[in-house]
């Protein structure tokens, strides 16, 4: 077993485990509580929460105090997932193998179950026990922007605008730095809160986290179009029937290809300047390079 898998494996469960004690500790209706839990143990491989907690172990820092912070950033993405599978988004019937919270549950306790995984991570930062109140305010409000309007949620409502238009290069990357990129920089910047980084680090990791935003999308484009349905868990091509711009669309497979590569091969640029090197952020930058589902 290789650095990345055995700290992969051994911090997987306990994300998970935070993830459902924080939920089934919830004094809530039964049905909504199972449509959480339902979807929070979906499965995936913790991409999120294991980069915070390998970011404070790169620097130091015991992995396990920045449980919480990755466990927040796994809610945000979790309820994300539930939305984006509604019918009035994506309309996906199938997420990671198995029907979409929305088909379960129905459409309203899935929009339900989404809306209190996204409240719910910032109650988990603000009851943490293990950060100071200045480290609390710093992650909320680093959350909130990475997931708001001006992140996650803005390069969204990007996404939909952009359906079904000739969009370029560049625009398209714009949507997936917010996208998908902005919560991994919260990811990565979490970890660095945490061990105290300063500004000039916490830059070079927010540049990492850029490139390995953009790796991921380009990657998960290409799976639509080459990856194995078994894997993926999805159906493929679903973003050619849906007319979605994706970068095998704009630059063909191979250049597509090459683009995954740059973006792997500058995202190392940037943590080679820093010291020491934190090695487990460039085994998981090439996890994301060859990633099959």
């Amino acid at each position: 077993m290789n650095r990345l898998s055995e700290f992969m494996t051994k911090n997987k469960l306990k994300v998970e485990q935070v993830l459902l004690n924080a939920i089934t500790s919830l004094d809530c209706p039964e049905k909504l509580q199972e449509a959480m839990i339902y979807s929070v143990k979906a499965g995936g491989k913790r991409i999120r929460p294991l980069l915070v907690m390998a970011t404070a172990q790169s620097f130091d820092r015991n992995p396990e105090r920045a449980l919480e912070a990755g466990a927040a950033l796994e809610m945000i993405h979790t309820y994300s997932l539930i939305h984006d599978d509604l019918p009035s988004m994506d309309d996906d019937d199938l997420r990671r193998g198995q029907p979409t919270n929305h088909k379960v549950f129905g459409e309203a306790f899935a929009i339900l179950a989404g809306d209190a995984l996204l409240t719910l991570s910032f109650g988990i930062i603000a009851d943490s026990v293990n950060f100071t109140p200045e480290e609390k305010v710093k992650l909320i409000g680093l959350l909130a922007k990475a997931s708001g309007a001006e992140g996650m949620v803005g390069g969204q409502a990007a996404d939909i605008e952009g359906e079904e238009a000739d969009l370029t290069i560049k625009e398209l990357e714009s949507i997936h730095v917010r996208k998908t990129g902005r919560l991994l920089e919260y990811a990565v910047k979490a970890g660095g809160i945490i061990s105290g980084l300063d500004d000039r680090e916490l830059n070079l990791l927010g540049d990492y986290a850029k490139h390995i935003g953009l790796a991921f999308q380009i990657r998960d484009d290409i799976l639509d179009v080459e990856g194995d349905q078994n894997e993926i868990g999805k159906p493929v091509g679903s973003d050619e029937a849906n007319k979605k711009s994706t970068y095998p669309a704009l630059l063909g497979m191979e250049e597509a290809k090459r683009k995954l590569q740059y973006h792997i091969e500058k995202a190392h640029e940037s943590l080679q300047k820093i010291h020491p090197e934190p090695d487990l952020l460039a085994d998981i930058a090439d996890l994301i390079a060859s990633r099959t589902s």
